[in-house]
């Protein structure tokens, strides 16, 4: 097991930085059926900040976590590293299922999480890199530029003033951001640039330290109520977590709740400090722009630019393979975006290729809760924006379990229940359409100047980071 840690940094940039602190020794697997008072079913973000904040909250409660591979194998270890507030259902969505004040909550909460996700890392000792420098969000043509300013508005109408969402001209964002063609960006403070790999191992070890048990290189076989079936032995529990994200369509029952879809990643190579002052993003400060295909992306702590974004296709049947996180086509297009916005960059390597599945759920509403008649309880569907939205769920999750009411079990994306995806062939038909029209939709735009509306047909599919 030692070798395949040791194989786990090639995952993304973020496992190959990992200190050999946090790489540490293979957790056993389980050795046998067990009991429990609440076992959770993934060593991501999700199960770990539950299990944190359950243990934290009663410290005799035996926990359980499962994870079929390495924790932080997934999403957790390979994300862009945005501690966001952003949550990829539109308040206006949010407020048709519950209301306007429950809405504004939900926003808010998120708001809270990010500092929160900041709190515990500094309270715990865990060094992920964490710098609140909030996200600018290019607009590099009129169209993106009109996005933009409706964006505000759209906020404004809300009740959210500048000090959590303003517009910037042209020189403020380049103040900011040395990129090409700036006509203006909106800027938030609410996200956090951080090392998600760190994050999620100096998690593990703080909760194993709190008494929670880990075994990895368990694979779940199915979950039941009362009991979690793994080929190595079952674990009887009260309450059960699903926190399973992308993997989530691997479990019998739940094929069709959640669509793994790919969203791939560069690194440059650490840069010198004349090409960071050009770049800008002091600070922790990420960056995106107002272009229909999401891309996202940050200066990292050791002076790297990590830059992602969507383009990679759904495959048939929700398969997840390894051979699925390199795309070169996707790749190259990435890097040949991250030229374009800084011209810098053509003179320095890419260093790091990477990729990896995100969750969707079929409304693009994430979300948690607990089947009280079942005693099974789940979070996500994150849409790839899950790194604070993880943390709000784990502390409602804590809570849910516990019996304990509360304001974040009271939040709208409590126990909201998104139908199903479709059955093949149209699950990947309708997902991989999506994708191209979105693509084709910023061609369409760049040739004409014209707003491309077969964009607002498929608009769920901008999600995440």
């Amino acid at each position: 097991m030692t070798s395949s840690l040791d194989a786990m940094r090639d995952l993304s940039l973020w496992w190959s930085t990992l200190p050999d602190s946090l790489v540490g020794h293979a957790r056993p697997a389980l050795p046998g059926s067990t009991d429990a008072d609440v076992a959770i079913v993934g060593g991501g973000f999700t199960g770990l900040w539950t299990a944190y904040y359950l243990s934290v909250a009663d410290p005799s409660l035996r926990i359980v976590v499962l994870e079929a591979r390495t924790v932080g194998f997934g999403a957790s270890g390979r994300n862009g590293g945005w501690a966001s507030a952003l949550f990829p259902t539109s308040l206006s969505t949010v407020a048709k299922h519950s209301s306007r004040g429950a809405a504004l909550a939900m926003q808010h909460a998120m708001y809270d999480t990010v500092d929160e996700v900041g709190r515990v890392a500094d309270a715990e000792g865990i060094d992920c890199s964490y710098r609140k420098g909030g996200t600018i969000v290019l607009a590099r043509t009129p169209l993106q530029l009109e996005r933009a300013q409706a964006e505000i508005q759209e906020r404004r109408s809300w009740g959210l003033g500048p000090e959590h969402h303003v517009l910037l001209t042209a020189e403020e964002a380049v103040a900011r951001v040395g990129a090409t063609d700036v006509l203006g960006a909106t800027y938030t403070p609410h996200c956090a640039a951080i090392d998600p790999a760190r994050l999620v191992r100096g998690l593990a070890q703080v909760v194993e330290r709190r008494g929670v048990r880990i075994h990895e290189d368990t694979r779940v076989a199915s979950i039941e109520p009362g009991v979690v079936r793994t080929e190595r032995g079952d674990v009887r529990a009260e309450r059960i977590v699903r926190a399973t994200e992308a993997w989530t369509a691997q479990l019998p029952g739940y094929e069709r709740d959640i669509a793994p879809v790919y969203s791939l990643m560069l690194a440059t190579e650490p840069l010198a400090d004349e090409v960071l002052h050009e770049i800008g993003l002091r600070d922790g400060a990420t960056f995106a722009d107002h272009r229909h295909l999401i891309i996202y992306g940050q200066r990292t702590a050791d002076g790297r630019i990590a830059f992602g974004g969507r383009g990679a296709p759904y495959h048939y049947g929700s398969t997840i393979k390894e051979g699925f996180d390199r795309e070169p086509a996707v790749h190259e297009e990435l890097w040949r975006v991250l030229r374009d916005l800084f011209p810098v960059l053509a003179a320095h390597e890419v260093t790091h290729r990477w990729g990896g599945p995100l969750g969707i759920p079929r409304d693009w509403f994430p979300s948690v809760g607990l089947d009280g008649a079942t005693g099974i309880a789940w979070a996500g569907g994150y849409v790839g924006d899950g790194v604070a939205s993880s943390n709000l769920a784990g502390r409602t999750l804590a809570d849910l379990v516990r019996g304990e009411p509360s304001d974040v079990t009271r939040l709208p994306w409590v126990n909201h229940r998104s139908r199903r995806w479709e059955p093949e062939p149209f699950r990947w038909l309708g997902v991989n359409l999506g994708l191209r029209v979105m693509t084709s939709a910023d061609a369409v735009e760049a040739r004409t100047g014209r707003p491309a509306r077969r964009a607002d047909v498929v608009a769920p599919f901008l999600g995440g980071h």
